[in-house]
């Protein structure tokens, strides 16, 4: 699979979702409603079966949603207390959101240097490449999109699932995060290095070195 496939079915999950919250919240399904089938949700938002899981792990993620297997998925909660984590997300300062991010990619760059495959290098490999030229054109957006993807990407080579489903819950917020901070690329430049060595590190397999790398990314720019 291609980057740019990769890109664009992040973007049709992430829609996917957004219209699920927006039909949940408006009252469309209450609580204790079934949501309908995967046939039907792909015909309704026109996606394909893989989006359409994935924006339900990410739902289910959220606490809006509960899957029962074999009997469907039940809405779980819609307005009001308790504030569903996302939100909390929504709401936290950078300060916060940096040291969750670094903590889960500490561990995510562990155990994706000592579980990634070949399939996993090319992808982190495409991706790289994708960020370093949308950083050298000093295209910001195009960038911190890129930038994203190669963690996302890194959080599935770790082949634990909780870990990549926590990683992309907070990915929106990062992403998010990073467009309000960052007019420019000038610091994805200056930290490309550091990324090119965290690649190196998963591809030698060499968790000790991945954790260092990190620590690197994720310090607060000087």
């Amino acid at each position: 699979m291609t980057m740019d496939k990769l890109v664009k079915r992040s973007g049709v999950c992430d829609e996917v979702v957004s219209k699920l919250q927006q039909q949940i919240a408006a009252g469309k399904f209450k609580k204790g409603d079934k949501l309908p089938s995967e046939p039907v949700l792909m015909k309704q938002f026109g996606v394909g079966r893989s989006s359409i899981r994935e924006a339900i792990r990410i739902l289910s993620n959220h606490g809006l949603v509960r899957v029962q297997q074999g009997l469907g998925t039940f809405v779980e909660m819609q307005n009001g207390t308790p504030t569903p984590w996302y939100k909390r997300l929504e709401n936290s300062t950078a300060k916060d959101l940096n040291e969750v991010r670094q903590l889960l990619e500490l561990k995510i760059a562990e155990k994706a240097a000592l579980n990634r495959t070949k399939k996993d290098i090319d992808i982190l490999t495409k991706l790289l490449k994708k960020r370093f030229d949308a950083a050298q054109n000093n295209l910001a957006d195009e960038c911190i999109e890129a930038d994203i993807q190669f963690h996302i990407a890194i959080a599935d080579a770790a082949k634990n699932d909780i870990l990549a489903d926590l990683y992309k819950n907070i990915a929106a917020q990062i992403k998010k995060s990073f467009r309000q901070a960052y007019t420019n690329t000038e610091l994805f430049f200056i930290k490309h290095a550091a990324h090119e060595n965290l690649l190196k590190s998963i591809i030698d397999k060499d968790p000790k070195k991945a954790l260092k790398c990190v620590m690197e990314i994720t310090s607060p720019a000087a």
